[in-house]
């Protein structure tokens, strides 16, 4: 069953497209990961998902059904960002009483073993909190709220790395123990990439990949060599990513099923085959230029 489909959708501001012909699928009982750059339309398409704003065109249906306004897709879903508020009136003891009716899956005993755990003051105010805690705080509702469908949109902005690794691990001891379909947006994908199960890439509003993280960390290699030998390589193959990083050398990132016969012929000629971590694989896909930064100092 699929929890989440997106078809042909568009989301317009103005003359500004935040989405642009996106499609995709999200299955039940799944950790999707959802990695773009800054402005690629993330924060828009969660918001969407989570029924705050509708598509300008294009049919999104969660749950079955358009999330725009409904309540029975509100009911399965929490959307967990940096800018939740909470009354100034209530303590942070208070607002656990008080969101625990909205979600029919609440565990209020894993709330309380979290809040206990990272050492929350009851009395505290929301709104008097430092970011990191902030972030911590909404992330425990998200975790106890146990919603059929969970979002997080960069859930661990402010947080240190110590307080991020306890997150991943909570999050991914209760979703073993009690599945659902969690989605969550970061910048953060090299501390992401052990908890996820699929990653959806999005560049400009547009979706450029969606796989699973087993076979995204199969889909390239970097090459790595004298310039003159490699470009003869990998003459006529769509490279990914090329930069000249010193003089005579050059690296490349190809995909991996275009080499994938000829591996022996690279090291037998002194180029050197290279594995790409998730985090650079991303980057390298959405980049605008081939060859990064240095392009605009050879420009310059």
């Amino acid at each position: 069953m699929n929890v989440i489909q997106c078809r042909d959708v568009t989301k317009s501001y103005g003359q500004n497209k935040a989405l642009d012909h996106l499609s995709f699928e999200i299955g039940e009982n799944k950790i999707t990961g959802l990695i773009g750059r800054n402005g690629a339309g993330k924060t828009t398409l969660l918001k969407m998902i989570a029924g705050y704003i509708k598509p300008t065109q294009g049919e999104l249906q969660v749950f079955t059904r358009k999330p725009f306004n409904n309540l029975d897709v509100s009911a399965k879903t929490i959307f967990i960002d940096d800018n939740m508020t909470f009354p100034d009136s209530f303590r942070l003891t208070d607002i656990l009483s008080e969101v625990a009716p909205f979600y029919a899956a609440w565990n209020s005993n894993l709330a309380n073993a979290l809040f206990n755990y990272f050492s929350f003051d009851p009395n505290q105010a929301h709104s008097n909190m430092s970011k990191g805690s902030k972030s911590t705080f909404n992330s425990i509702i998200g975790i106890a709220s146990r919603c059929p469908l969970t979002i997080f949109d960069e859930p661990t902005t402010g947080m240190d790395s110590a307080v991020r690794k306890d997150f991943y691990k909570a999050l991914l001891k209760d979703y073993l123990e009690h599945p659902r379909t969690i989605l969550l947006s970061s910048h953060l994908l090299s501390e992401l990439e052990e908890i996820l199960e699929d990653i959806l890439l999005i560049d400009n509003g547009s979706k450029c990949l969606h796989l699973p993280v087993m076979e995204l960390r199969e889909l390239a290699v970097g090459i790595r060599g004298n310039k003159q030998t490699l470009l003869t390589f990998v003459e006529g193959k769509e490279l990914i990513y090329k930069e000249e990083f010193a003089k005579g050398s050059l690296y490349v990132v190809i995909k991996k099923e275009l080499i994938e016969q000829e591996f022996k012929h690279v090291r037998q000629n002194g180029l050197e085959v290279l594995p790409i971590s998730l985090d650079d694989l991303c980057v390298y896909l959405t980049g605008k230029t081939g060859g990064g930064i240095d392009d605009v100092f050879k420009r310059g």
